[in-house]
């Protein structure tokens, strides 16, 4: 029975062969058609994803340009911002500026002392001392401006500056204030139709001190003083190293107190600049000089001149005094008439017509190296037939500052003055002839914020000691000044304080 059923399978195998066959084939037809569609579909698939890569690619192209543009837009905005900043500042606009001075001094015994750059007979005339450990008072001065460029390239300036001095220590001192508009005046600069030699000059008018003023600052003198009410125009241009100004001030003579007081001194100055080497010329007339009455209604100098002239040579050297490194001023001054008070011109109204003054200015500032720098000055003056006939008043002072850097914030100061004088006023004012020396020696230890060892650098708060003397026969001078007063008379004298001193 087995056996014939393993023979009809074996016949139903062998019987159905060509059947097996067809559905094989059609299996794989069948199989590869699959693989072809599926094949189409990736393919579809590919084709989607790289038109999706494209648009992406070309979307972030699209981005990165945008923020390029966009960096670029705001680099745009900060070049013109940055401009328009430049723009505005070089327009101008409102500035403050501004100098003070104040301090405590006393003697050794803690009472009241003399002081001051004038503190000398010889001071009267202008002969000062060195200043610092020297200065009682409290000085303020403040300047307010606006600057600005208009578009057709032209600049205007309005400055005024307020000053007030006092030698009260307290905190209320307005019965004492001597509060003064001491400058009020207007520029106009750059003016399109100026051309040639006037093309960068500026006119100016008003109230002022003259631009190019200047001093010896540590004996607190000016080695000229212009000043006034008046016009001029500044930097008239001849050549890359010449250059002139030309001004006409007014002054008025006498206590500003008497309102009838007409004397007024008028001054015509050209000041030339030839590189480092400066001339300068003024001519001067106060026609109404011998009428001139004080607050009493009585003649104040029948004999005072009405003419005058003034000449300063000068050189300004940017070494010390072409040796070393540094810089320094020389100027050689003469004056004749009221042209006489050869620092502060026209100033003077009580001189004589013969009266006749030589000036002589002189000052350096340099390193020394190991943290020390110094600063000499030379002051003289001889003045001859200044007030009576037959009188003279000769002086001169030598002064020098050393600075000596300890920390990037504390140095010491020391100043040493020499003043010889031979002051012979044949009884004017009461004056007596009186000749001999003074001298001044200071210590200062001094705080800075920074450039510790710069002469000209502010703010500074300083204590000081000072020693002075002086030959015994300058206390006869005179019955009402600082020499031979109470307390203060020849033999030595010790003054101690602390000070401030700041511009900006």
């Amino acid at each position: 029975m087995k056996k014939t059923t393993l023979a009809v399978t074996l016949g139903l195998l062998l019987g159905s062969g060509p059947a097996w066959g067809d559905a094989s084939m059609s299996s794989i037809e069948a199989r590869l058609a699959a693989l072809e569609q599926r094949l189409q579909a990736a393919e579809q698939r590919a084709n989607a994803a790289e038109t999706r890569a494209e648009a992406a690619e070309k979307q972030a192209r699209e981005l990165a340009a945008a923020q390029q543009q966009t960096r670029t837009a705001a680099a745009q905005v900060e070049q013109r911002t940055a401009k328009l900043e430049q723009k505005a500042s070089d327009e101008g606009g409102f500035e403050f500026h501004g100098y003070a001075r104040s301090g405590l001094l006393m003697n050794d015994s803690a009472t009241k002392t003399q002081g001051g750059p004038t503190i000398t007979p010889a001071g009267e005339t202008g002969g000062h001392v060195g200043r610092l450990g020297n200065e009682p008072d409290t000085y303020v001065e403040m300047n307010l401006e606006h600057k600005q460029t208009l578009a057709n390239g032209a600049t205007t300036r309005f400055k005024v500056m307020l000053a007030d001095g006092q030698r009260t220590y307290n905190d209320w001192t307005a019965e004492s204030s001597d509060l003064n508009v001491r400058q009020a005046f207007t520029e106009l600069g750059h003016l399109p139709t100026f051309t040639g030699a006037f093309k960068n000059a500026t006119v100016w008018a008003g109230k002022r001190f003259d631009r190019d003023n200047y001093d010896i600052h540590w004996l607190d003198s000016d080695v000229v003083f212009l000043a006034g009410t008046g016009a001029g125009i500044y930097d008239m241009t001849w050549s890359d190293e010449a250059r002139s100004n030309f001004s006409l001030y007014g002054r008025t003579f006498g206590d500003t107190e008497n309102s009838e007081n007409t004397a007024q001194n008028y001054i015509l100055t050209l000041n030339n600049y030839f590189g480092p080497v400066q001339l300068m010329v003024s001519g001067m007339r106060a026609k109404d000089n011998e009428d001139r009455l004080d607050l009493e209604g009585n003649e104040v100098k029948g004999d005072a001149a009405e003419h005058g002239v003034h000449a300063l040579l000068g050189l300004h050297n940017e070494s010390f005094y072409g040796l070393r490194e540094g810089s320094s001023k020389t100027a050689l001054l003469y004056g004749h008439g009221l042209g006489a008070e050869v620092k502060t011109i026209g100033a003077d109204g009580a001189l004589l017509p013969e009266a006749d003054t030589w000036r002589l200015a002189s000052y350096g500032i340099t390193p020394l190296g190991g943290g020390w720098h110094i600063a000499p000055a030379v002051l003289a003056q001889s003045s001859k037939d200044r007030y009576v006939k037959g009188d003279s008043y000769e002086w001169a002072t030598v002064n020098a500052r050393l600075i000596q850097e300890i920390t990037q914030n504390f140095e010491m100061q020391y100043e040493g003055t020499y003043q010889y004088m031979d002051l012979r006023p044949e009884g004017y004012n009461s004056r007596n002839a009186v000749s001999g020396n003074f001298y001044k020696l200071t210590v200062a230890p001094t705080l800075k914020a920074s450039d510790v060892g710069e002469f000209l650098k502010r703010p500074e708060l300083r204590l000081f000691a000072t020693w002075m003397d002086w030959d015994h026969r300058l206390d006869n001078y005179a019955s009402g000044d600082a020499f031979g007063s109470s307390g203060f008379a020849a033999g030595g004298e010790w003054n101690f304080g602390v000070q401030m001193e700041t511009w900006f």
